[in-house]
This record gives structure tokens, C-alpha cells and sequence, in this order.
């Protein structure tokens, strides 16, 4: 095993309990890695990760901790041992700025695209080459993956997506005009482009998890499946379980 641990005493702390226990082994040679905080962490540890694909198996130190198991110093080996996976895809935002400037980045929660100053943003959508909204005005607009449709999709009222789904939450956040259109939901293989109309007054940022690209014209996104996450969870509490649960919390 690896550890990971958020930048926090009480993960910090934890990180160096477990180590003391199991030792720590270099990312080189662990068969998995165990991730110390909350769903922040376990994002960021995916992304440190990407293109190894070791399963993470996440311990909650944190808040939320929606992709995170309970934290539990004992029998570690053991739950890993009967951890379940659920593997996941990243998005990949293509994203092109006002000087001509491509950047690519992958996302694992969302793609979102926010508007930079007071006025609101105008948004063309067009998915598979077809246009599907020739101007939406908004705060902004998002694609959310399964595993991130809990996260900022959620907050503005976009549906929660169970893993099997194959299905990929397109959500507006604050719409204006259309005022009562509340998003869709995508196939998972969808290409979605978004062209900014107006850019140089309404200036929009593209931001893929981590990554920011400002004053963007076009951004393309569709999944990554090139790439593959692997989450372990306890035999009780897996991740498909975790979405249906939430679709019912109140």
C-alpha cells in the first residue's frame, strides 16, 4: 500500500498512524493506494494517479467524504482484500482561447464553463455536430461525469446519474434565457461543444477540476476512455449504492 494524506493535521496525523501499522510503499511498487481526507483528496490523488490506474481505496478524515470509505485503523488489509471496484472514465476538455490557444486537460467531477465578470454569459451548444441550443444566457454550464454528478452538477440541480448508466449530465447553472430549461442528459460517447457568442464583452472561463483556461471561444468535451479510474469500497457501501441513496435523501 501507499498512502496519500489531505493537507490537514488530522490526516496527516492518520497518514503517519498507518504507516507506523503497515508500512508505505513506493508509488512504483503498491498494488494500491490509500487516500487520507475527503472528496477533495481522493480527486486530487486520481489525478496524481492518472494513467497508472491503481485502485484507490479512500478513508474519510474530511467532511463530506462521499467517495470515501469510513476511517478504520484495523484490519485495513482485510477490507482491501474485500473491497469492491467501480471503475470510472474522465472527461477531456478540449478547450481553444480568444489568441488561438488549444489546451487540453481531463476532468473527473466536471467540465464547467463560468462566466468571468458581471454580465452573463451567451452560449451556443451544439452535441454530435448538431446544434441544440443556439444561445443559452447564463452563470455558466456544465458536463458532469456518474461520479461527479453528486458534486457541482448536483448543486445546480442537474440529476444525479447512477454508474451503470452510461449517461453524462449536461446542467445549466443560474439559466436565463431559456429560463426553464434545466439541462439534459447526454450518452455516454456524446462529443458536446460549446461556442462563446459575444466573447469579447461576456468573457467565459473553461475549467476542467483543477484546470483553468480563461477567456475561451470553444470548448469541446466528451469522455476519455482511454483512461480508466478504479474507486475500492467496502462490500456495504458502494458507490452505485451511495447515488441511489442519495437520489432519496432529504
Amino acid at each position: 500500500m501507499a498512502f496519500f494524506a489531505a493537507a490537514t493535521e488530522v490526516a496527516a496525523a492518520a497518514k503517519a498512524r498507518l504507516v507506523a501499522r503497515y508500512g508505505d510503499s513506493p508509488l512504483d511498487g503498491a498494488r494500491a493506494v490509500v487516500s487520507l481526507g475527503g472528496d477533495g483528496c481522493m480527486l486530487e490523488t486520481q489525478h496524481r494517479l492518472l494513467g497508472r490506474n491503481l485502485p484507490v481505496y479512500g478513508m474519510n478524515c474530511g467532511s463530506v467524504g462521499f467517495l470515501m470509505n469510513d476511517y478504520r485503523e484495523e484490519v485495513l488489509l482485510e477490507r482491501l482484500a474485500e473491497s469492491q471496484a467501480a471503475t470510472l472514465h474522465p472527461l477531456r476538455m478540449r478547450a481553444t482561447s480568444a489568441d488561438g490557444t488549444v489546451r487540453e486537460a481531463p476532468a473527473i467531477n466536471e467540465v464547467s464553463l463560468l462566466r468571468e465578470t458581471r454580465q452573463a454569459a451567451k452560449i451556443r451548444i451544439l452535441v454530435d455536430g448538431k446544434e441544440r441550443l443556439p444561445e443559452l444566457i447564463c452563470d455558466g454550464v456544465l458536463v458532469a461525469t456518474p461520479a461527479g454528478s453528486t458534486a457541482y452538477n448536483l448543486s445546480a440541480h442537474g440529476p444525479i446519474v447512477p454508474l451503470g448508466a452510461n449517461l453524462l449530465p449536461l446542467t445549466p447553472i443560474s439559466a436565463f434565457r431559456p429560463r426553464r430549461w434545466r439541462g439534459a442528459l447526454l450518452p455516454g460517447d456524446a462529443a458536446v461543444v460549446f461556442e462563446i457568442l459575444e466573447g469579447p464583452k461576456r468573457p467565459v472561463a473553461a475549467v476542467a477540476d483543477y484546470t483553468e483556461v480563461r477567456d475561451v471561444r470553444r470548448v469541446e468535451v466528451r469522455e476519455d476512455r482511454s483512461l480508466s479510474l478504479t474507486l475500492l469500497f467496502d462490500p456495504d457501501h458502494g458507490l452505485s449504492e451511495r447515488i441511489i441513496a442519495e437520489q432519496f435523501t432529504v
